[in-house]
Parts: C-alpha cells; sequence; structure tokens
C-alpha cells in the first residue's frame, strides 16, 4: 500500500467535507483539580482565553515545551483509577513536585519522565501502553470539557477528519510557534481512513489511544492498524482505521 501522502484522493461515502460541521466553535473549559496531598496540579479558573477550542490539543509541544494541560489530565486519570498514592509515588519516584498551570510550558522532557515511570508504577506494559492508555481515558473528560466539539460529528471517522481543519489552526491562534502534529488523510477507499501522522515527539501511542478513547465515545468498534512507524525509521507514521 502506498503511503497516504502518495494515495490518490477520494470521497469517502458519507464523510464529505460539506457533511462535516467545520466550522471553529468557542467554549469554555470547566474548572477541575485533582491532586495528591502535598502536591498541587493546578488549573487555570476558567475564562474566555483559556476555554478556547484550543486547549482541547493541550499536548501541543511548543519550542520542547508541552503545554500544563497534560499533566493536569494525567494527574486527573491515575488519582481516579489508582489513588492519590499512586500519583505521589509517581511523582516522588521522578523526582518531580507535581505543580503544573493548564496554560503554563514546562520540558518536554517531564513528561516523558513521568510516562517512562508509569509502567512500573501502574502496572502496564511498557511506555507505549501508557501513553495509549492515556490517550483513551482523556478522551471522556475532553469530550465532558468540550461537548460542541465532539457532538457536531457522529462517528469515530468523522471527528478524525476535523483533526486539521478545526484543532492546530485554533492552537496556532492561541500557541504561536506551537509545534503540532501533522495529519493527512485518504479517504479513498470506502469506509476506510488511511491517516498519516508526524511528529517531532513520536507520540504514534498517544494518537492511537486518543482514537480509541474517541470509537469508545462514539460507541463503535475500532479496527486499527499500524502500517508504517516513525520507530521503524519511516517518515511518518500511516494508520489504516475502519470502525463498526
Amino acid at each position: 500500500m502506498r503511503p497516504a501522502g502518495e494515495a490518490r484522493s477520494g470521497a469517502m461515502p458519507g464523510l464529505s467535507r460539506k457533511s462535516l460541521n467545520l466550522r471553529p466553535t468557542r467554549m469554555r473549559c470547566g474548572q477541575t483539580a485533582t491532586s495528591a496531598p502535598g502536591r498541587q496540579c493546578i488549573l487555570a479558573p476558567t475564562q474566555e482565553s483559556g476555554g478556547d477550542i484550543g486547549q482541547f490539543a493541550g499536548y501541543v509541544e511548543s519550542r520542547g515545551r508541552v503545554k500544563g494541560i497534560v499533566f493536569n489530565l494525567l494527574s486527573t486519570i491515575v488519582v481516579h483509577e489508582y489513588g492519590e498514592d499512586a500519583w505521589d509515588d509517581l511523582l516522588d519516584s521522578t523526582g518531580l513536585n507535581g505543580a503544573y498551570t493548564s496554560l503554563g510550558n514546562y520540558p518536554d522532557e517531564e513528561l516523558m519522565r513521568l510516562v517512562d515511570a508509569s509502567p512500573k508504577a501502574l502496572g502496564l506494559p511498557d511506555s507505549a501502553a501508557v501513553l495509549r492508555w492515556f490517550g483513551r481515558r482523556a478522551i471522556p473528560i475532553l469530550a465532558e470539557r468540550y461537548p460542541n466539539f465532539f457532538t457536531p460529528q457522529k462517528s469515530t471517522l468523522r471527528f478524525l477528519l476535523t483533526l486539521n481543519e478545526i484543532i492546530h489552526p485554533e492552537v496556532k491562534k492561541i500557541y504561536p510557534g506551537a509545534d503540532v502534529p501533522v495529519f493527512d488523510f485518504d479517504t479513498s477507499s470506502e469506509g476506510v481512513l488511511v491517516m498519516g501522522y508526524r511528529s517531532k515527539r513520536k507520540l504514534c501511542a498517544l494518537a492511537q489511544g486518543f482514537t480509541e478513547g474517541a470509537a469508545d465515545y462514539y460507541g463503535e468498534v475500532l479496527q486499527f492498524e499500524h502500517l508504517k512507524c516513525m520507530h521503524d525509521g519511516a517518515d511518518k507514521c500511516v494508520f489504516r482505521i475502519s470502525v463498526s
């Protein structure tokens, strides 16, 4: 199979551009704070500037730095599933203090320290499994905070096709200099989306987790094939995605 970027373009039945709601929507971010005692993970107060849809893509990398909302999400998910002691132990094992504001910028090395320490702390096989787990668990939280972003689309594939048109243009408006992942799409095969993914951080496992979470949200069974991977030397990751 040719890489997605080289495949001929085509219209997937039911997934025409006109059928998608691609107009950016303004929304407010709910205020949440969850942390272990003494380890404060701080979300900025609800405000128009912080509630823009661009904050949904809080994993955005900005000149080697990651938005604090990523750490906030990770803390919330770890505490919910493993308890506050697990998050506190994870911070202890990495030497991090756990104080992050959602709009702040933090070294990407801190995120990777947490990810690399998580398999042992959380009982997951490896770092890739942690990223998939994190992405999948994050989607319900994001959908609750940003319902107007999720509800206009009625399926996983339609949702994925809005990534370039809505999320990333808005991210770059709010966070100048942001280095966002780049996606390309091939819809030439009926019922199948071939999606290309490029990112300096090569967080393809996180992208897969987000996709799995979206399928859960839309009540669909996901078939996800990782055809090519940057970790194996490819210039981009290529995913073959279908749902039933």
